[in-house]
C-alpha cells in the first residue's frame, strides 16, 4: 500500500470565521473574509478613490484640450464649444459623488418638489399598490399586501412604502449594472433607512429589525428576478462547476469526513434527511431571510443528528465536517447563486452577528474545503485520491455490524433471503423441465407428421367414382344364376 501523509483532517478555528479586521463580526469569504460592515467601507473607499483619479483625469484632458485650443486660435476672445463637453463630464461626476448622499436627506419628509395632489383619504396610499405592482406574479402581489398591512401599524408608513416602492422601481432602469453595483444601491437604501428607523424609534433595535425585515421582503421579492443570478456576473459558471466537483466526490465516505454520525440510529437517521430537504429548499425561496432560515433549519437538524449520535453537545469541530457531508449528499442546486444573492442583498446585520451569521458563514466555509478538497484531507494518498476521482476504483464501504437488539430480525431476514434462494433455484428447476418437455413434444409432432407423410407416399389414396343404388342394393347382383332361382316365400296368415 501507498504511503500516506499525515492526515490534515477538517478544523477550522472559530478566530478563521470572524472579520479579518478585527471588529468582532463575522466575516465572508466573498468579502475576502471582512465582514459586511468593514466590506462597504473598503468598497466605498475604492469607488470614491475611483472617482477622484476619473475626476482628475477629466481636469488633465480638459487642461491639455485648453491648451491645443489655444495655441490653435490665437487671439480667440470668445469660448468655443469644444470645451463643453470635458465640464459637462466634471459635472456629471460631482453628481455622481453626491448623488448617494441626497439619496434619502429629506426621508420622513414631504419633498418640497413634489407636485401637490388631490385630497385623498387618510390610508389611500398604503391600500392600493400602483399598477406596476399589481402586474407582478401571486406572490408579489399578497407580499406587497402584507408589507401595506404592516405598515399600517406604523406611524411613518406611508412614507416607507412610498421609498421602498419608488427604490424597486428606480432598479428597473438598473438592470445593466454589475451584480457589484446593484448590491451597493441596495445595501445604501437599507442603510439610510436602518439610521432613520433608528432616529424614529429612538434607538429600539428590535423595532428596527422587525421593519428592516419587512422592507427586504417587499424589496426583494420584487426584485428577484432582476438581481438573482444576473447576465453580468459568472455566478451560472460558478454553479455548475460546483455541481459537477460535487457528483465527482460522490464517493466520499462518512468515515472519511470524520463525521460524529450514526445514520443507523433512526432518529439520527431522520434529522440526517430533513437537512438535506432543507439545504435543497434554499433554492425556492425568494428572499435573502428565507434562505438564512433554511440552512439554520438545516444546520440545527445536524447538530440534533450529533447530540443524539454522540449523546452529548456537539462542538464545532464536529459541525463543520456534518455539514460538508450534507452538502455532498444534497448538491443543492444553484448553490453558488444563493450563496452570492444572501451576501449581496440581504440585511447586513444578519450575517454579521447572530446564529444566521454563524450558520451561513459555515456554510461558505465548507463550500470553500469542498472546492479544495484533496487526498490528505480524507486520510487518503495521492494516487488513491486520483483513481477515485476518475472512476477507476472505488472505496470499499466497511460493513455494518448488526446490534444484539436487532440479531433476531437480522437472522429471520436471512433466512427468508435463504427460503426465497432455494425457491429460486426449484423455479429453476421447474422451468428447465418445462422446456426439455416442450422440445419433447415438438420432436414427437414432427416425427409423426414425417411417418404419416412417408405412408402417404408410398400408398397414395385412389378415389372411385360411386356406384349406382340399384346395383348397390343386391349383396349378389353380380351373380347370374340368381335369375333362375325361384320366388322368396310370402308368409301367410292362418286362423286358428
Amino acid at each position: 500500500m501507498s504511503h500516506r501523509s499525515e492526515r490534515r483532517g477538517i478544523h477550522v478555528d472559530q478566530s478563521e470565521l470572524l472579520c479579518t479586521k478585527g471588529c468582532g463580526f463575522y466575516g465572508n469569504a466573498a468579502w475576502q473574509g471582512l465582514c459586511s460592515k468593514c466590506w462597504r467601507e473598503e468598497y466605498q473607499q475604492t469607488r470614491h478613490k475611483q472617482i477622484q483619479e476619473d475626476h482628475a483625469l477629466a481636469e488633465r484632458l480638459q487642461k491639455e484640450e485648453e491648451a491645443a485650443y489655444a495655441n490653435n486660435h490665437q487671439g480667440a476672445t470668445q469660448p468655443q464649444p469644444a470645451i463643453a463637453p470635458f465640464s459637462k463630464f466634471e459635472e456629471r461626476k460631482t453628481k455622481e459623488k453626491s448623488r448617494k448622499v441626497n439619496t434619502m436627506t429629506k426621508f420622513f419628509t414631504p419633498s418640497a418638489k413634489t407636485p401637490p395632489k388631490k385630497e385623498s383619504v387618510p390610508g389611500e396610499a398604503l391600500s392600493t399598490p400602483s399598477p406596476s405592482v399589481s402586474r407582478k406574479p401571486l406572490e408579489t402581489d399578497r407580499t406587497t399586501q402584507e408589507f401595506i398591512d404592516f405598515l399600517k401599524t406604523l406611524k411613518p408608513g406611508r412614507e416607507i412604502f412610498k421609498q421602498c416602492r419608488a427604490f424597486t422601481e428606480s432598479m428597473a432602469y438598473k438592470r445593466d449594472l454589475g451584480a457589484d453595483e446593484l448590491s451597493e444601491c441596495v445595501q445604501d437604501f437599507y442603510q439610510n433607512l436602518s439610521d432613520r428607523l433608528h432616529t424614529h424609534f429612538k434607538g429600539s433595535s428590535e423595532r428596527v429589525e422587525s421593519v428592516m425585515d419587512e422592507v427586504e421582503r417587499y424589496m426583494m421579492t420584487r426584485l428577484y428576478e432582476e438581481v438573482f443570478c444576473p447576465e453580468t456576473t459568472d455566478d451560472e459558471k460558478k454553479d455548475l462547476a460546483i455541481q459537477k466537483r460535487i457528483r465527482a466526490l460522490h464517493w466520499v465516505t462518512i468515515e472519511m469526513l470524520c463525521v460524529p454520525v450514526d445514520e443507523e440510529i433512526p432518529e439520527v437517521s431522520d434529522n440526517v434527511v430533513k437537512a438535506i430537504t432543507d439545504v435543497i429548499e434554499m433554492d425556492s425561496k425568494r428572499v435573502p431571510r428565507d434562505k438564512l432560515t433554511c440552512i439554520t433549519r438545516c444546520s440545527k437538524h445536524i447538530f440534533n443528528a450529533i447530540n443524539t449520535t454522540k449523546k452529548e453537545a456537539a462542538s464545532a469541530d464536529d459541525f463543520l465536517p456534518t455539514l460538508i457531508y450534507i452538502v455532498l449528499k444534497a448538491n443543492p442546486p444553484r448553490l453558488q447563486s444563493n450563496i452570492q444573492y444572501i451576501t449581496r442583498f440581504c440585511n447586513p446585520s444578519r450575517l454579521m452577528s447572530g446564529e444566521d451569521g454563524y450558520y451561513f458563514t459555515n456554510l461558505c466555509c465548507a463550500v470553500a474545503f469542498i472546492e479544495k478538497l484533496d487526498g490528505q484531507s480524507l486520510n487518503l494518498s495521492v494516487e488513491e485520491f486520483d483513481l477515485y476521482m476518475s472512476g477507476q476504483a472505488s472505496p470499499q464501504r466497511p460493513q455494518a455490524v448488526p446490534s444484539p437488539a436487532c440479531s433476531a430480525a437480522f437472522s429471520q431476514m436471512n433466512d427468508s433471503l435463504d427460503l426465497l434462494t432455494g425457491l429460486g433455484v426449484r423455479q429453476e428447476r421447474v422451468m428447465e423441465g418445462a422446456r426439455r418437455l416442450e422440445s419433447d413434444l415438438i420432436d414427437w409432432r414432427d416425427g409423426v407428421e414425417h411417418k404419416v407423410q412417408d405412408v402417404l407416399e408410398r400408398f397414395p389414396l385412389e378415389m372411385h367414382p360411386p356406384a349406382s343404388p340399384t346395383a348397390s342394393s343386391a349383396i349378389d347382383a353380380d351373380n347370374v344364376e340368381n335369375d333362375h332361382l325361384p320366388s322368396p316365400l310370402q308368409p301367410q296368415l292362418f286362423a286358428g
